[in-house]
């Protein structure tokens, strides 16, 4: 796949077929995914892959602190607030995700079923964790976020869905003692990753993008 026509054709996948994705070519988006630039070339970047019994199990852990009432305590903290501008993005997204599934995000009950969902990985077959040196400065968390593009890009030129979740992170402190990942390391981002389901609803839009007025200066 071209590189420009892969950029502008991945998007978040929110259902999976149930098959699961070769060993090898994992290895190869991920493989990929470390030509990434970084600082230095520090590569500040550790992926952990989660299939079968294991990740079932870190779902089952995730959903059940989450039902239990367990506050959320994630390495990088959510947002509180956004500008406007960007909160109007925000505002779009969850009308168009309401638009093509029939779905009030606002409801509760919604909101509920969408946690547990990203807790469960959108069920697809495997599950990557992203980490690194919690001592990292601002500049390592960047490069990590290259990386995750870069993987986020092979993998869709692999034709591979992926979808970046935040609320994976959630509880950051168990789902690091569950998984052998020391306590000194801080967990990013989680991202969902396997063959897109094309009948499923979750799939059937794309958010657009901000004009070239909206984010572009030009000086001469």
């Amino acid at each position: 796949m071209e590189a420009c026509e892969c950029i502008k054709t991945r998007r978040s996948i929110r259902g999976f077929r149930p098959d699961p994705v070769p060993r090898a070519v994992l290895e190869d988006v991920i493989s990929t995914a470390q030509w990434s630039p970084s600082y230095k070339n520090s590569q500040p970047w550790k992926v952990m892959v989660l299939s079968g019994k294991k990740k079932e199990q870190l779902s089952e852990l995730l959903v059940r602190e989450y039902e239990n009432g367990t506050a959320p305590c994630p390495d990088i903290p959510e947002p509180l607030s956004w500008p406007a501008d960007e909160a109007g993005r925000i505002a779009a997204l969850y009308k168009m995700r309401s638009d093509a599934t029939g779905i009030n995000f606002e409801d509760p009950a919604i909101l509920r079923k969408a946690k547990i969902a990203n807790f469960n990985f959108y069920r697809a077959p495997h599950a990557v964790y992203l980490y690194q040196e919690a001592s990292l400065t601002p500049w390592s968390l960047f490069d990590l976020g290259l990386f995750a593009q870069s993987l986020m890009l092979a993998a869709h030129a692999k034709g591979l869905g992926t979808v970046p979740q935040a609320f994976a992170t959630d509880y950051a402190r168990i789902t690091k003692e569950f998984l052998n990942i020391p306590l000194t390391k801080r967990l990013v981002l989680g991202i969902s990753i396997g063959y897109p389901d094309p009948d499923s609803p979750a799939n059937a839009f794309r958010t657009g993008r901000a004009g070239l007025d909206e984010a572009v200066t030009w000086v001469e």
